[in-house]
């Protein structure tokens, strides 16, 4: 798979959810960026980073149909292999995840090709459409090897709405823990 801009022999990495807040490799730039086809979604049942298999969290995945914005990375060339190695490192670890390139737009219009990772809906973790309450539920579970579920909800929810972008299903999850939170509260 050819993973670079064919222009700049840059990569460009698009972020839907933990990677618009933590990264975790150099770029030399970012900006918003729109993808065509795909949405943001908690579909993905973690077995690793947010949960076990015997207690399993829920975190994003994109997944078809609709469209999502985020933030796209601009990579430098000298940088590529080894912010690919970490992505994979990170993002592959169960293989629920598809390594892809992706159109996406940016708020000046003009279009990059970006590696995104999207969910294999036939992955046994694909955890597909869920109710309000079920989500909410698997997150107040959750915690794995990179911390608490709730926590990963909530940091993306509120970074998303420091970029000023409206994801209403996050919106309604995070008024859910927030409510079991209040109702689960000591006095």
């Amino acid at each position: 798979m050819h993973l670079v801009d064919d222009d700049t022999n840059e990569l460009w990495v698009f972020g839907y959810g933990s990677l618009m807040w933590r990264p975790g490799f150099d770029f030399i730039d970012c900006a918003l960026a729109w993808v065509h086809g795909y949405h943001r979604a908690l579909c993905i049942y973690s077995h690793v980073h947010r949960g076990t298999p015997q207690s399993p969290g829920l975190v994003l995945g994109l997944d078809h149909g609709g469209s999502c914005q985020g933030v796209v990375f601009r990579i430098a060339s000298s940088k590529r292999e080894e912010t690919i190695a970490y992505l994979r490192e990170r993002e592959l670890v169960t293989s629920v995840y598809l390594e892809k390139f992706v159109t996406l737009r940016l708020n000046d219009g003009s279009r990059k090709r970006a590696i995104a990772y999207v969910v294999d809906r036939r992955h046994n973790q694909y955890a597909g459409p869920l109710s309000i309450e079920k989500m909410t539920q698997l997150i107040l579970k959750g915690a794995g090897v990179n911390g608490d579920n709730s926590a990963y909800v909530r940091n993306t929810y509120e970074h998303l709405q420091r970029l000023n972008i409206h994801d209403a299903q996050l919106a309604e999850v995070v008024r859910h823990l927030d409510r079991n939170a209040t109702t689960n509260t000591p006095s």
